[in-house]
């Protein structure tokens, strides 16, 4: 995240690494990396504080079909959320 709010173009990329994402990645019977994007959405006017979209996808996803008992084929799975997030790790004093 601060990445992406030191970033010209507000925008940064990774990967999620560390027993988390293997745990994630062994849940879901999937192989592939799970990457990170993240981007502004706005900079507020106090410096160093944005509202951020945070990405997480992942190919090769196999979530549960709870409807037919069974495993659905494996696909891209993405999860994102948004975030107010300044340089000192909390939210912006306003919002504007």
């Amino acid at each position: 995240m601060l990445s992406a709010l030191d970033a010209p173009d507000g925008k940064a990329h990774g990967i999620l690494v560390g027993e988390v994402a293997d745990a994630i990645s062994k849940r879901f019977n999937a192989t592939t990396p799970i990457y990170i994007d993240v981007s502004t959405e706005k900079r507020y006017a106090q410096p160093g504080c944005s509202r951020l979209n945070v990405r997480f996808w992942q190919d090769g996803v196999q979530l549960p079909n709870y409807g037919a008992g069974g495993v659905q084929a494996p696909r891209r799975q993405t999860i994102d959320f948004g975030i107010n997030y300044c340089r000192d790790g909390q939210p912006p004093r306003s919002l504007s």
